[in-house]
């Protein structure tokens, strides 16, 4: 039994915030119920992104809103509150946040109080001082993001279709991915399948006509699955006319022209970014001790190091790897770790509540799998290298296993199902982003969005 009455305050909806929050739900079902134990999740949005699935969803063998799982179904007996933690004071048991209520309001920011708190507000996109790459790029860490880019590829196969200026049709035509990386890659792999694919219903369009280019400014790509997977990706990726440039950095997208450090100029009106991750902002605005790459300082029990009541796991923490046999070693900041760091943290605050002795956190890793498109992946599991079909396949049976809830496997499972019988639907919903504008026009109003305007040529 719980001894006090305890608030658990859990900072982040994604992997970790979700499933450690799930964890606290089952295994303290009887003190939720008596009102011994109160759960408050506070998250940016009121769902959690299953981003391995944001390749497929940008390709349209998934719907969006497939590929998140709404937090206030899963978390039930839990507090969500959509808005965003902007410091904490763990001294104090505090957190600022600004929530939708607090804008109306016009009161600024909020506060709550807590016992225990788990900070899991992930990462965001790491990106460097490159001009022009603020107004220009495209990032790939949200659903958003990744339909945006659907929208835009096909938005661009238009603009090509259209034209007769040839530097215009260049450009459209022009796709440039920064990272080689599991989210570059794998965007790359799915959307040049589907734009291949789309050509046939575009008359003077030929798949041959668009250029595809990855970026890469080390000396391999997808160094999770090995260094003979990753050479046979770019083989790969080379055999499907994709242009893979290792060792080769961007240094300026201004004007709408990519500049590589090997000396090409690119025309491009695409220019996707997911060159790494940085720890969240956040992170900075407490009073909790931070390692020198800016993620919190962790045991290998998951709690803050040095900071009673405080946990953390995933993106934002650096977890010793009790299984490396380097020492000092720490977890890599992937959906594998942070899933199975998420139930340990679970059961430990639980042990915590109950005056029990804490687990340690401890996985050996099995290895990657990564899409390359349709039928297409490579892998490296337990040692084994598998390429090809049998490697997509494994991809698609391995996610399908972690995607949560029953609900979201059974309707991925269908729209594969449907994706496999039925061709692929090409449609651009470019106009979603803007919704009002034309109802606005037609008022005589001015839209707050000029497409004309729009740096990514999206309409």
């Amino acid at each position: 039994m719980v001894k006090e009455r305890a608030r658990i305050l859990v900072v982040g909806g994604g992997y970790v915030g979700m499933y450690t929050a799930l964890r606290l739900q089952q295994k303290l079902k009887h003190e939720l119920k008596r009102g011994a134990v109160d759960i408050t999740v506070v998250t940016p949005d009121p769902y959690m992104t299953y981003q391995p699935f944001l390749p497929e969803a940008a390709a349209g063998s998934i719907s969006p809103r497939h590929v998140v799982v709404p937090l206030r179904r899963v978390l039930d007996r839990c507090h969500i509150v959509v808005g965003e933690v902007t410091s904490i004071d763990h001294t104090k048991r505090s957190a600022t946040l600004t929530t939708l209520a607090t804008e109306e309001e016009g009161s600024g920011w909020d506060h709550i109080s807590y016992d225990e708190l788990v900070l899991a507000p992930g990462s965001i996109s790491r990106t460097l001082p490159i001009p022009g790459l603020a107004e220009y790029g495209i990032g790939f860490k949200t659903v958003e993001e990744a339909i945006g880019l659907r929208n835009h590829v096909i938005e661009q196969m238009d603009i090509a279709s259209s034209t007769r200026d040839p530097a215009i049709r260049d450009a459209a035509l022009t796709f440039v991915f920064v990272g080689g990386g599991y989210a570059g890659v794998e965007a790359l792999g799915e959307l040049e399948d589907m734009a291949r694919y789309a050509t046939r219903y575009y008359h003077n369009v030929q798949p041959e006509d668009m250029r595809w280019v990855l970026v890469e400014a080390s000396d391999r790509i997808l160094p999770e699955v090995g260094a003979e997977m990753g050479r046979y990706t770019v083989t790969e990726l080379r055999r499907r006319n994709i242009q893979v440039l290792l060792g080769t950095r961007l240094e300026s997208c201004a004007g709408r022209v990519a500049v590589l450090s090997d000396g090409q100029r690119l025309p491009t009106r695409t220019l996707v970014w997911t060159a790494g991750v940085k720890p969240h902002p956040l992170l900075a605005s407490t009073d909790l001790p931070l390692t020198e790459r800016g993620r919190l300082a962790c045991t290998a029990q998951l709690t803050v190091d040095g900071a009673e009541h405080a946990w953390a796991a995933g993106d934002a923490a650096a977890v010793p790897d009790v299984t490396a046999a380097e020492l000092g070693s720490l977890t890599a900041p992937n959906a594998q770790h942070a899933v199975r760091q998420a139930q340990v943290l679970g059961d430990n605050i639980v042990h915590s509540l109950r005056g029990e002795p804490l687990e340690t956190y401890a996985h050996s890793y099995v290895g990657s799998v990564a899409s390359l498109g349709l039928h297409k992946g490579v892998a490296q599991v337990y040692g084994r290298r598998l390429k090809g079909y049998p490697a997509w396949f494994m991809h698609r049976v391995y996610h399908l296993s972690r995607v949560p809830t029953f609900n979201r496997k059974a309707r991925v499972l269908a729209e594969w199902t449907l994706s496999g019988l039925f061709k692929r639907e090409i449609v651009s919903l470019g106009s979603l982003e803007h919704p009002r504008a034309e109802f606005e026009l037609a008022a005589g109003g001015k839209p707050h969005h000029n497409p004309s305007d729009d740096s990514k040529g999206s309409s």
